[in-house]
């Protein structure tokens, strides 16, 4: 039996598949051994979700694989949960005797890594609880940097000189954003614009299936500002939340990052080339906390400044989306500069939930450091906490995410100076099974 605490000594990237130079021929042994496997993976998955609505975030696989009336969603069903996973990776520890291709190799790598956090999830859902690092590695197989208040404070410096007026820099920000806020009476046009451009930029660069497609929502009362609900066949909903006020350059954002690029593009790229066309079933599923959020969020952030990159993004807003909300564009290249510091500051997030549930800081504490270091509202700050409460250490995977994608993408030649060889890698990434760790050896 395996302890939650062997997952952290894993080292990353580990593969007990055999994959030399002589030995890249794909085996069709192996792929009918994980085909097995994917299924019963994807079967476990499934019944994690019925202890937790978060957990499942989408499923396109046949009906009958879903839990039946029988499962009750007890202590014990969690304790057959955990000897079945156990028993799952006993199985993948099995497959060493064969030879792989990359692809093969990924794939290995991928369901090994999902099946370690879905064990790491039953763990936590038995009451047990890892410090903030330990949960992001055993769930996301990535670790968030430490960075010093002083980091911080150096950047709001920075701000502090730059913003309009004098006093408190936050309050100062918030007044001049307000001026940015799209009007409710304008909040579609804006998003339809803006999604509708990204859906260009991304189709002169990939090809998605003729079909695809999604629907747009607007919401309240949730913990999030943009989700994407993927449904299958190429299709998805996104819903936009509008409990607060939506700043112009939010509607890229969201349209970039739930749409394309982002989310939809990712998950209909996965269904497409893996489960469509190699029959890998584990790609039916999606379980939240998992590695595969990391890549998820980091491509769909990372996603923006593919469809927009150097100045083309501020040349679009200022031209066609300020004009659409009715706003005065005289000072946008203040509150651009402004963005762009403020973007510095993502991080400051991490350190608030990491203290926050580590039991450093009750939420007084976590909530006045989001004020000051994130340039929040109290309102906004509360919103963002009441993110943090519901959906833990995932905050890691919009920042770290991206950087992490950006680097691998940059590493390999995918250069600003290289669009196509950056679209290419873009591409591979979000179609191909990749791993966090897989990502930065």
């Amino acid at each position: 039996m395996r302890i939650i605490y062997l997952f952290l000594l894993l080292v990353p990237g580990i593969l007990l598949i055999s994959c030399g130079e002589q030995q890249q021929q794909p085996s069709p042994e192996l792929d009918k051994k994980m085909n097995t496997i994917a299924e019963r993976y994807v079967k476990v998955i499934l019944r994690i979700g019925r202890f937790d609505p978060d957990y499942v975030d989408a499923y396109y696989g046949p009906d009958e694989w879903k839990p039946d009336s029988s499962f009750h969603a007890d202590q014990d069903d969690l304790k057959n949960l955990d000897t079945e996973t156990d028993a799952l990776l006993d199985s993948m520890d099995t497959l060493g005797k064969y030879n792989a291709d990359e692809m093969q190799t990924q794939r290995f790598r991928f369901l090994y890594k999902q099946m370690l956090a879905a064990k790491t999830k039953i763990f936590m859902l038995k009451g047990g609880r890892l410090s903030f690092d330990n949960e992001t590695k055993a769930l996301y197989d990535a670790e968030a940097p430490h960075l010093s208040e002083d980091h911080f404070q150096n950047i709001i410096n920075e701000l502090d000189s730059i913003l309009p007026g004098k006093g408190n820099v936050t309050d100062r920000y918030e007044k001049f954003r307000d001026q940015f806020i799209i009007p409710k009476d304008k909040l579609d046009k804006v998003f339809t614009a803006s999604i509708n451009e990204c859906r260009t930029r991304t189709l002169d660069h990939i090809q998605l299936p003729p079909d695809e497609n999604f629907k747009v929502e607007y919401v309240n009362n949730k913990p999030w500002g943009g989700y994407n609900w993927y449904k299958g066949n190429s299709y998805s909903v996104i819903q936009v939340n509008t409990d607060l006020p939506i700043y112009i350059d939010r509607a890229v954002d969201l349209a970039a990052h739930e749409g394309y690029p982002g989310h939809h593009v990712y998950n209909t790229l996965l269904e497409k080339n893996l489960v469509r066309q190699r029959g890998w079933a584990e790609f039916s599923v999606y379980p939240l906390f998992s590695p595969q959020s990391l890549i998820a969020e980091g491509t769909a952030n990372f996603g923006i400044e593919m469809a927009f990159p150097g100045d083309s993004r501020i040349k679009f807003e200022k031209e066609v989306l300020f004009p659409l909300a009715g706003l005065d564009s005289s000072q946008a290249d203040e509150y651009y500069h402004a963005l762009e510091l403020t973007d510095k500051l993502s991080y400051a997030g991490n350190e608030a939930a990491r203290n926050y549930l580590n039991g450093d800081w009750d939420k007084e504490a976590a909530i006045k450091w989001m004020q000051k270091y994130e340039l929040m509202s109290k309102e906004r700050a509360e919103k963002r906490l009441s993110f943090i409460d519901r959906y833990r250490s995932y905050v890691i995977n919009y920042n770290l995410g991206k950087d992490i994608v950006k680097k691998y993408v940059e590493k390999n030649g995918g250069t600003k100076d290289n669009p196509s060889k950056r679209w290419e890698i873009f591409e591979k990434i979000i179609s191909t099974p990749q791993t966090p760790s897989g990502l930065q050896n």
